[in-house]
């Protein structure tokens, strides 16, 4: 099994930028990808972002296409995600995501094997 470890989050004002951080250790470190998903209080954990790990293709839902930017470090075992131009309703607990191996699918959270514990992120108007 994998362990996810995020950093990163905070308070910052709308118009702000703040950048994750998710360390992967574990027996096994080769995934096929790293992903990036939120929750906010009362709704459903969504897709954001997607990096595949030998590559680096990168995926985007709709809604932060643009504004965030998801990278990783193999060396260092580490998936990042860039967040700017951010506004009051990325306001949510954001998880990093672990998947094993190739699908066709990567935007639900049943694509994904092993999952972070979260960081909270809150953006102020």
């Amino acid at each position: 099994q994998v362990q996810l470890a995020e950093s990163g989050g905070g308070l910052v004002q709308a118009g702000g930028s703040l950048k994750l951080s998710c360390v992967a250790s574990g027996r096994s470190m080769s995934p096929y990808a790293m992903g990036w998903f939120r929750q906010a209080p009362g709704k459903e954990r969504t897709f954001l972002a997607m990096i595949v790990w030998t590559g680096g293709t990168t995926y985007y839902s709709d809604s932060v296409k643009g504004r965030f930017a998801i990278s990783r470090d193999n060396a260092k075992n580490t998936v990042y995600l860039q967040m700017n131009g951010l506004k009051p309703e990325d306001t949510a607990v954001y998880y990093c995501a672990y998947k094993r191996s190739r699908t066709n699918y990567y935007a639900s959270i049943n694509d994904y094997d092993d999952w972070g514990r979260g960081t909270q992120v809150t953006v102020s108007s």
